[in-house]
C-alpha cells in the first residue's frame, strides 16, 4: 500500500533536504542562497504574508498567535489562493510538497500557517 504524500516543512539552508516539490513559500528571496542551490520547483511569493504583515510580525515569538490570525485573514482574501491550493492538491497526489522557508524559527513561522491552512487537502 502507497504511503500518503504531504506537506513537509525544510528550512531552506538545512543540510538534509528530502525529496519532493520544492516551494519557496517566502516573499523575499533567501540572503547567501544561489537560485541553482535552492533548486526550486515555484517560489509562490503572492501566497506569503504580505510584506507589511511580514516586518510587522518580524519573527518575535509574542505576536505569533495574533501574525497567524492575520496571515490567515490573508490567505482567505488571496486571489492566487484557489490555484495554489489546487497545485498542491495535484502534486500530492505523485509526491510529497517541501514548503521551503528562510526563517530560524522552525516553529513559528508563516511555512506552519500555511501548512495548518491547507490541512483539509
Amino acid at each position: 500500500m502507497k504511503q500518503m504524500s504531504e506537506i513537509k516543512l525544510v528550512r531552506i539552508y538545512s543540510k538534509d533536504q528530502p525529496d519532493g516539490y520544492r516551494i519557496l513559500v517566502d516573499r523575499i528571496w533567501p540572503r547567501g542562497m544561489s537560485k541553482e542551490k535552492a533548486q526550486l520547483d515555484l517560489w509562490a511569493k503572492t501566497i506569503a504574508p504580505s510584506s507589511e504583515l511580514r516586518k510587522w510580525y518580524h519573527h518575535e515569538v509574542e505576536k505569533f498567535p495574533e501574525f497567524k490570525a492575520k496571515y490567515q485573514a490573508e490567505l482567505t482574501q488571496n486571489p492566487d489562493l484557489a490555484a495554489f491550493k489546487q497545485l498542491i492538491k495535484t502534486k500530492l497526489t505523485k509526491q510529497d510538497v517541501l514548503f521551503l522557508f528562510g526563517a530560524r524559527d522552525e516553529l513559528h513561522n508563516q511555512a506552519q500557517v500555511l501548512r495548518e491552512f491547507l490541512k483539509d487537502l
